[in-house]
């Protein structure tokens, strides 16, 4: 077995971190007020008394960007999985239905489902996960029935008191990086690469970003908010009441 080299995940970072700050800051362009706004929960913000506008229009834009940022990132973290994996024990992207790594150590073919925290699932994603593994076990058992194979839900971040599921174990934070590259202090050496010209990137985005919350917080006071207050009745019919053919129906 060979250790990926610190200067390896350098080159994979400074060719691959770009597309995550591409499709952030697309994504942020792309965005309408009306989609934030239906998305989140009105009536929590009248219960928190936010009464600024803009302040409103932030901390929605926050919370949206924040849950499409988790989700882009975690698509550059999985494929740095599979690269280092690939390095140090020729894994490879897996073609098996919901199964995202797999590779060959001390006799056993390893099956890997990559997700970026422990905290990533319902009990129905759960129970999709379980079938996928196991269709991806059947699937490689009519080919080599004695193939000994082990399921794994391997997360980026954060830590699993209880990693033995029964059918499958769940590898979190330092584990999972150590289970994929047989490095202890693999999920420490990773932080130095990521920062690849972040400053510059995150100054271009926050120009943007600027400029979406002044844009949006005209948008919203102008339908919105009625002698200078959040009109909440406006608000919360946009958000939910029934469309009108709908209530014509009715």
């Amino acid at each position: 077995m060979e250790m990926i080299k610190l200067a390896e995940m350098e080159a994979y970072v400074e060719q691959n971190i770009g597309t995550f700050h591409s499709h952030r800051l697309h994504n942020l362009k792309q965005l309408k007020l009306s989609q934030i706004l239906r998305r989140k929960n009105p009536y929590l913000f009248k219960a928190k008394n936010m009464l600024i506008a803009q302040e409103l229009v932030k901390t929605l834009l926050d919370a949206h960007l924040s849950s499409q940022e988790e989700a882009i990132f975690g698509d550059f973290l999985e494929g740095l999985a599979i690269f280092i994996n690939g390095k140090v024990y020729n894994g490879k992207k897996s073609s098996s239905e919901g199964i995202d790594l797999e590779f060959d150590r001390d006799g056993i073919r390893y099956m890997v489902a990559i997700k970026s925290g422990p905290n990533w699932g319902y009990s129905g994603q759960i129970r999709k996960m379980r079938e996928d593994f196991n269709r991806a076990k059947r699937i490689l058992r009519t080919s080599n029935s004695t193939l000994q194979i082990a399921s794994i839900n391997g997360c980026c971040y954060g830590r699993e008191k209880n990693p033995d599921k029964g059918d499958y174990f769940k590898y979190c934070g330092q584990k999972f990086w150590e289970f994929i590259s047989g490095d202890k202090e693999l999920y420490l050496r990773l932080i130095k690469p990521l920062g690849h010209k972040a400053k510059e990137r995150n100054e271009e985005f926050y120009e943007e970003y600027s400029q979406i919350i002044n844009k949006f917080t005209i948008e919203f006071s102008e339908k919105f908010c009625s002698e200078g207050k959040i009109d909440w009745d406006s608000l919360v019919r946009f958000n939910s009441s029934l469309p009108e053919d709908s209530q014509s129906k009715n």
